[in-house]
């Protein structure tokens, strides 16, 4: 074990490095000009269209997933640990000025996302059962039939990855907060974290199967309460610490722009090595955060009925917004105005973020108010990447065994929740990075796709496909 970790981490130094880090700039860069920066031009529209579908929510027909719908699955995903627990982490190692590097992150994954989604959607396709289905799988073998092995590879690494960072992951994390909060608030409890972490994985287990039993309707159903309720919920105890430290707040935000090419002195080493490490953790931790370029998210996007390329493409401009440069930042804020001891250096996580919630509520209300929030993200996480698992293999599969799939993969929410979390975590980030790697490959050179699809908004849903777009 101990050996398969070592080349793991090794190899995931190699895919979470700088070439992967800078191909991701390259990615947001790139569709930043060819869509004339879509996510700053056309922010107010953005908005407009993601509240006006909040407040009219239409109801999706049997079987069928809406637009809203579709954005809150891929939003269930990208909310999650990563905004308490990797928000923490990135600022203790890397100071304030990671913040900083995670919104430039945000501001060019806008992008990104944006041509995932567009794509998606325009070269998506009607299942056997009505359904649309699409994904990277499904416009990167739009570019030939010589791209298809690498449409089934983005396919299979999908599928795999679902079983760690989607499932996994998030039980034992949901877990952990859990026991934390029950050995605060009941005394004697501490010895019984094995048999609360099982139980908490098996009743996991039974509300996602009831859940996944119903498809991508039922996913987009439940994930189109759950999603506002929970952001709501944890947005508003983060903002309510930064209120209560508002002058500290304001110091908090000229460090993180100052930080961001003045190190802080608690990072200590030389000015350049500060300066790389603050720039390197903000932008790690927030593109596995809002995860535009990943591949993921497109998934759910493409199957919304009505969908059409461009708006849909905006809707997720706002995940991005929304989980970066929103949640992460009042995370951010909450910690750094606050005045806990951030072990600068080191690592940490969401017990940094519990640590400044307490400030506020107390240390027994803050790691109940963490561990709730953290079990609706890891539930709502689990429910996405189990949409996004199974398509994978159904498009490796031809459709067949997904019951068999779904089986497994409720099974193995049990199994995360009592195991050791380094190790799953080592292996599904490394999986999720390989992700990254066929999905980018192909964006590139769709990227005239996307400049037309922003230019007049091409629509592909209702209709038959007009004369193909050229690919370069």
């Amino acid at each position: 074990m101990e050996t398969l970790l070592r080349i793991n981490a090794w190899l995931g130094d190699v895919v979470w490095g700088w070439p992967m880090l800078l191909l991701l700039i390259a990615a947001g860069l790139v569709f930043s000009v060819r869509t004339r920066f879509v996510q700053l031009r056309r922010f107010g529209e953005m908005l407009r269209l993601t509240l006006g579908a909040l407040t009219r929510r239409k109801d999706a027909q049997p079987g069928e997933v809406t637009p809203l719908q579709a954005m809150t699955t891929a939003l269930a995903a990208t909310v999650g640990t990563g905004n308490i627990a990797g928000v923490a982490g990135a600022i203790a190692l890397g100071g304030p000025g990671a913040v900083f590097w995670m919104w430039i992150s945000a501001l060019l994954g806008m992008a990104t996302k944006y041509a995932e989604v567009a794509l998606a959607v325009r070269f998506r396709v009607r299942a056997a059962d009505g359904s649309w289905r699409g994904g990277p799988m499904y416009y990167i073998q739009a570019l030939g039939k010589g791209f298809k092995p690498l449409a089934g590879a983005f396919a299979l690494l999908g599928a795999l990855a679902a079983f760690g960072i989607g499932n996994m992951v998030q039980a034992k994390t949901a877990a952990e907060a859990i026991c934390f909060a029950v050995t605060a608030f009941v005394p004697g409890a501490a010895g019984m974290e094995e048999p609360l972490r099982l139980t908490v994985g098996i009743l996991a287990a039974l509300a996602a199967g009831l859940a996944l039993m119903g498809g991508a309707a039922r996913i987009g159903r439940v994930t189109e309460r759950l999603v506002p309720f929970m952001s709501v919920l944890y947005a508003l105890a983060a903002l309510t610490v930064v209120l209560l430290n508002l002058p500290a707040a304001g110091r908090a935000l000229v460090d993180i722009v100052s930080s961001a090419f003045t190190p802080a002195a608690a990072l200590g080493g030389a000015a350049g090595t500060g300066i790389r490490q603050a720039l390197k953790s903000g932008m790690e931790r927030g593109m596995f955060s809002h995860e535009a370029g990943m591949g993921s998210a497109p998934i759910a996007h493409a199957g919304a009925q009505g969908a059409e390329p461009d708006r849909q493409g905006l809707l997720g401009i706002f995940e991005v917004f929304a989980d970066t440069i929103v949640i992460c930042t009042l995370t951010a804020l909450a910690i750094l105005a606050s005045g806990v001891s951030v072990p600068y250096g080191s690592a940490a996580g969401a017990e940094l973020t519990i640590a400044a919630l307490g400030t506020a509520f107390g240390e027994g209300v803050a790691a109940l108010m963490t561990a709730v929030c953290l079990t609706l993200f890891a539930l709502s996480t689990i429910l996405s990447w189990s949409l996004y698992g199974e398509r994978c293999f159904a498009y490796l599969t031809g459709g067949r065994l997904t019951a068999l799939y779904r089986a497994a993969f409720t099974g193995a929410i049990v199994l995360g929740a009592a195991m050791r979390l380094d190790v799953v975590w080592a292996l599904s980030s490394t999986l999720n990075g390989l992700m990254a790697v066929p999905n980018l490959i192909a964006l590139f050179p769709l990227s005239g796709v996307v400049a037309q699809i922003s230019r007049d908004g091409l629509s592909t849903s209702g209709r038959k496909r007009e004369a193909r777009p050229r690919l370069v």
